[in-house]
């Protein structure tokens, strides 16, 4: 039934990425003004300091405009946030791996810091292309993992039923 479903998803954000990305910016709107009230209410937590108060309340608001914003223009406004969103997480990623893997003299975990700061720049200089790609990219992989999911399960039922 996941390999079923995993192809359905796949087919259908191939078929049309822009309005895939539509509905992934709306949900991710709603995520960024649902966390930003739960910000809010742990703002007014009973071990909170008065420091992680304001810096909550100041996180959660900005969060909830930004969430609004995600509803005003849901191709250019929620997908180019969310595609910043995803480039900006890579390269503090990145960096904070390449800072720990250096500390710890792994040359592979330093390059892939490099790497996904590297993406993450890409991502935060072209968004919208970026984002773009990645659906197509998640729409491949998905029909991918569908196919190998339906193969595994036909596989499993011969194997059971023998």
């Amino acid at each position: 039934m996941l390999g079923l479903a995993a192809l359905a998803v796949g087919v259908l954000t191939l078929a049309w990425p822009h309005k895939t990305l539509m509905a992934v910016g709306v949900l991710f709107g709603i995520f960024l003004v649902l966390s930003g009230v739960m910000e809010i209410i742990t703002a007014f937590g009973t071990f909170v300091s008065t420091g992680m108060r304001v810096l909550y309340l100041v996180a959660g608001a900005l969060s909830i405009m930004l969430g609004l914003f995600c509803f005003r223009n849901t191709l250019r406004g929620s997908v180019l946030l969310l595609s910043l969103w995803i480039g900006i997480g890579l390269v503090l990623y990145g960096i904070a791996t390449a800072v720990s893997s250096a500390e710890l003299a792994n040359g592979w975990g330093v390059f892939l810091g490099v790497l996904a700061a590297v993406g993450g720049g890409i991502v935060i200089a072209w968004p919208l292309s970026a984002i773009t790609t990645l659906a197509v990219f998640t729409g491949i992989w998905l029909i991918v993992v569908g196919v190998v999911e339906v193969m595994h399960a036909l596989t499993l039922k011969r194997l059971l039923s023998s």
